[in-house]
């Protein structure tokens, strides 16, 4: 274990050492509508399982803790999930009102000081064997080619598969790769903050990976089989790619 650039520790990542994760789920859901009227989106069904339970069992059997940052009728995705879960310690943390990803990550912050950790998205779908390819390196991302990528986190690569840059919802992207929010992480995250964005006013967790990116090698590793649910019809998609795998 070495000293982050401003006293936070880097952990090095090891497939045998127990992990963490933490995965974001406060959101409203606001366009997935009707939907979401009465469940929030992490617990909509795709072939009879909630989203977010979908995500936690694409986990490595090393991640022992799952931290859930918490919002919008947070009561049934702790109802459902409990306290331990597939043989998973189940902590959560409460999201009042949304700020962005960096401060959901920042709510997160003090249970995720001793380990490495992923972090995703409670309400998209991941190929679990590309996820596990996070683990060949120290920091990495998941990455998938979009054809606008104008509403995501726009990633730009090396030819060594290296972040050049990383830029949140930008109008001119550099690239059609674009973040999935599956990220492996450790403490050394929290050595980098977060500037408001100018169109949003929220904190993005791009900001704080570009500044660790800049100090470490951090890699992107494509994948072509991630399904961001943003609207309705994408459960439709996700439950199709489902019966396949």
């Amino acid at each position: 274990m070495t000293m982050g650039t401003q006293g936070y520790s880097r952990i090095s990542v090891n497939k045998e050492n127990n992990m963490k994760a933490v995965i974001f789920a406060a959101g409203e859901g606001t366009r997935m509508l009707p939907l979401t009227l009465e469940t929030p989106k992490p617990m909509l069904m795709v072939l009879g399982k909630p989203l977010l339970q979908r995500t936690i069992e694409l986990l490595p059997e090393n991640v022992d803790e799952v931290v859930v940052v918490v919002g919008y009728k947070r009561e049934q995705i702790i109802a459902h999930f409990g306290a331990e879960y597939e043989g998973k310690r189940m902590t959560y943390v409460v999201q009042e009102k949304l700020g962005g990803t960096a401060e959901a990550l920042m709510l997160a912050k003090e249970h995720l000081m001793d380990t490495a950790f992923f972090s995703f998205y409670a309400d998209d779908i991941y190929d679990k064997g590309d996820v596990l390819k996070l683990l060949d390196h120290q920091y990495g991302v998941l990455v998938a080619e979009v054809a606008d990528p104008r509403a995501f986190g726009v990633i730009e690569l090396g030819a060594d598969g290296k972040i050049i840059s990383f830029e949140e919802k930008p109008e001119h992207p550099k690239s059609n790769l674009v973040s999935t929010g599956a990220f492996l992480l450790d403490p050394a995250i929290f050595n980098y903050t977060a500037e408001p964005h100018p169109k949003t006013g929220e904190r993005y967790l791009t900001d704080m990976v570009m500044g660790l990116a800049k100090d470490r090698d951090f890699y992107g590793v494509i994948t072509k089989r991630w399904i961001p649910i943003g609207y309705p019809a994408d459960l439709v998609t996700a439950e199709t790619y489902a019966q396949k795998h």
